[in-house]
């Protein structure tokens, strides 16, 4: 149900759309599984081969493979929270089905993308880190803050370098394209996420300058690290306030100091 247990990656992105509609009639939590099935090896990063550089078409191509399992990922984690929240505002829902669908043509692009460079889903391991950030018992403002705020708005930080290493290289003209229209379509995600955070404050009388420090400490443990630099223009346009950026600065410095 909802694809979690389909291994195959297209036809999860084939039956996404029918997964979301089918989570917007919810009225109940429904669990979902430990981790989504997958038709690739699944290994921890740190156990992943080696990676070659941007310069040669596997490279660009492991890039992209490495892009469709996150893409991938907050796909699945759309629908999750859709069937774990059925109590959330209706209009943040059916907002999230938006989202999810859009993260499903983004690995589309993606997986397309691995076959134009004469390689396919599957040549490398995959890892499942994003879905494991989260967990049944988060509330929905942990929920936004661990997936659309942290998670995908590290992943505009990430794209923003990814574009730049691929200036000077063959994928200029054609990787670098997808990666663009990507990046530049999660800016909406991420600002979909700033919005909402605010709205369930306001809803839940918080104070989201106060709320987002002390909620980041306490789920900080558990999130993945992300160490590349923060493009602040980015996350300005996805709706961080200049406090916000300031704290993932900070974070991102913690996680670089040596244990």
């Amino acid at each position: 149900m909802f694809s979690f247990s389909e291994p195959d990656v297209w036809a999860k992105i084939t039956n996404i759309e029918k997964s979301c509609e089918e989570a917007l009639k919810l009225t109940s939590r429904v669990a979902v599984p430990e981790e989504p099935a997958r038709d690739v090896a699944i290994l921890h990063p740190k156990d992943h081969p080696p990676k070659k550089g941007f310069s040669t078409l596997e490279g660009q191509a492991r890039m992209l493979h490495d892009l469709a399992s996150i893409e991938l990922q907050a796909m699945e984690l759309g629908v999750r929270t859709l069937v774990e929240f059925p109590e959330a505002p209706q209009g943040f829902r059916e907002e999230l089905l938006a989202v999810t669908v859009s993260e499903a043509q983004h690995l589309r692009m993606c997986l397309e993308g691995i076959e134009s460079l004469g390689f396919k889903w599957g040549d490398w391991p995959v890892h499942v880190g994003l879905w494991r950030a989260v967990d049944a018992s988060d509330s929905l403002l942990d929920r936004i803050l661990i997936v659309h705020r942290y998670l995908e708005g590290s992943g505009l930080d990430a794209g923003d370098t990814l574009i730049r290493r691929l200036e000077g290289t063959a994928g200029k003209h054609t990787i670098q394209k997808i990666v663009k229209q990507i990046n530049y379509e999660e800016i909406g995600h991420v600002d979909f996420g700033s919005r909402w955070y605010r709205e369930i404050c306001r809803t839940d009388k918080l104070d989201p300058a106060t709320d987002f420090p002390q909620r980041m400490d306490s789920l900080r443990k558990r999130l993945p690290k992300r160490i590349e630099p923060v493009s602040r223009d980015l996350r300005l346009k996805a709706g961080f306030t200049a406090e916000e950026i300031a704290y993932y600065e900070n974070l991102r410095l913690d996680f670089l100091k040596p244990l």
